[in-house]
């Protein structure tokens, strides 16, 4: 097996296919390295650029349709057997003489992962850097996990925290929260950024939405995936208790002689007191669901990095429950 597999995922980058295997065979000389390409679906001759160029180090991972980076990028770290693993652009922005530093860095100070900083990054101001210098920091502010470019797809993992990311939907911009949550030791480093050459970018100011959604998620996920009573019950307490805290002061009302029907009190006092009901009903059951999720496949509520024998350090081997 090889010490570093490189995972690119490419869709309608056939002119930009031959440069960067040029440049990874360039810049990987002394490692032991295979690169697998996953194609996302592309419409032009980016499969065959890939066939075309190939050596014995070189997979190409064929998917039916377009399904999307975060899919694409699952799909290769399925396919890859290293022991190291690093993602990067299929689109020549990233360097790939980064990565051997990048591992080294990973292996001498111990790190799970090592992530890369766009320091002199070569995008538009206002389409590209403004917009991804207020996610990073919104992301920073509301996950806790204090990453400056969220946005580089350059990274290096030990491949048993890359194998267990989870990578749905479009959550590889939130790769570093994903990794946190396993409870992975995540470093950062400048890295090289390039002009786009080739091709069109696949990004745009249209994801501003689904970025937000997929954040909402991630803030649950690091706060709350193994507690969800403590969201939904906390909140719906306190509608709970200011629902019958309106009702008791209407029906005091009432006793007096008042005429409390069609008040948009009572309304609100009605909304509070059901939805509280709800919301700590909803905590309950989503309770019972994380504990399903985790004993129904036999997964851990925690995971353990290495043990120590009382000689070495090794890598735990998993147990059942």
């Amino acid at each position: 097996m090889p010490e570093l597999s490189v995972v690119i995922t490419v869709m309608n980058e056939e002119e930009n296919i031959g440069p960067l295997i040029q440049e990874i065979r360039k810049s990987l000389p002394g490692l032991d390295y295979e690169v697998i390409f996953v194609d996302d679906g592309s419409e032009d001759q980016t499969r065959q650029q890939i066939v075309a160029h190939a050596d014995e180090r070189i997979k190409l991972v064929e998917l039916r349709k377009n399904y999307g980076q975060s899919t694409a990028m699952t799909a290769g770290i399925d396919h890859a057997t290293g022991d190291y693993i690093a993602l990067l652009d299929g689109d020549l922005q990233n360097d790939p003489a980064d990565i051997p530093s990048m591992l080294q860095k990973l292996k001498d100070e111990d790190w799970d992962v090592v992530a890369g900083n766009r320091a002199n990054r070569q995008d538009g101001m206002f389409l590209r850097k403004i917009p991804s210098k207020i996610a990073n920091a919104l992301i920073r502010r509301m996950t806790g996990v204090y990453i400056k470019d969220y946005g580089c797809t350059l990274k290096i993992f030990r491949r048993e925290i890359a194998e267990d990311l989870g990578l749905y939907g479009e959550l590889h911009r939130f790769i570093p929260v994903l990794a946190k949550l396993q409870g992975a030791r995540i470093t950062q480093v400048d890295v090289r950024h390039h002009a786009r050459m080739f091709g069109k970018s696949k990004y745009g100011l249209n994801r501003t939405f689904k970025v937000i959604s997929d954040l909402i998620l991630m803030v649950f996920f690091r706060k709350y995936i193994q507690k969800p009573m403590h969201l939904f019950g906390s909140i719906g307490f306190v509608s709970l208790f200011l629902g019958v805290l309106i009702n008791l002061y209407l029906l005091v009302l009432k006793l007096m002689g008042h005429d409390i029907w069609g008040k948009p009190l009572l309304i609100l006092g009605l909304i509070l007191l059901l939805g509280g009901v709800q919301l700590i009903t909803l905590g309950i059951l989503a309770e019972v669901n994380v504990r399903t999720y985790f004993e129904s496949q036999n997964k851990k509520t925690y995971q353990v990095r290495k043990i120590f024998n009382g000689r070495e350090y090794v890598k735990p081997v998993t147990v059942g429950n």
